[in-house]
């Protein structure tokens, strides 16, 4: 008898144990991702514009319109870099011809990685997360501008 109730209740803290690391799985992050820049940029932007940022990625001579040289954005705007205009431009506010170059919001190019997606109201850091992988780029850009 006292070997079955032994046996039962293993069988059961096991069991409650599989259970609440397959709960612990589904469960969302506890706070924003770290994102690091650099590595944003290369995934979302280096194709284009290339690993320096000059405008001469693997891809660049495939385009229409030749890919910005992203390390003179402060140089260009009077020795300040452009943050928030920089910002609307990756997150798809400003509407206008250099947007325009990456094709519409709906384009790979893009896509869903710098808005939150359709599932952001089960994700709770959905648009946080949108926010910071967009300020990590532009972080990293502001560390590559020309001197």
């Amino acid at each position: 008898m006292a070997s079955h109730v032994v046996g039962s209740l293993l069988v059961a803290i096991i069991t409650i144990g599989l259970t609440g690391a397959g709960w612990g799985q589904n469960r969302p992050p506890a706070g924003p991702p770290q994102v690091d820049g650099k590595s944003e940029y290369q995934a979302a932007c280096a194709n284009c514009h290339g690993i320096d940022g000059k405008g001469k990625g693997p891809l660049s001579t495939q385009l229409t319109v030749m890919p910005a040289d992203l390390t003179v954005l402060a140089k260009n705007n009077n020795g300040v870099f452009p943050l928030a205009a920089v910002y609307e431009l990756v997150d798809g506010r400003a509407e206008n011809k250099i947007v325009m170059a990456h094709g519409t919001r709906d384009m790979p190019i893009w896509g869903d990685r710098y808005r939150p997606g359709p599932d952001a109201a089960f994700y709770p850091y959905a648009d946080l997360y949108v926010r910071t992988r967009i300020l990590a780029v532009i972080d990293y850009l502001n560390s590559i501008q020309a001197k």
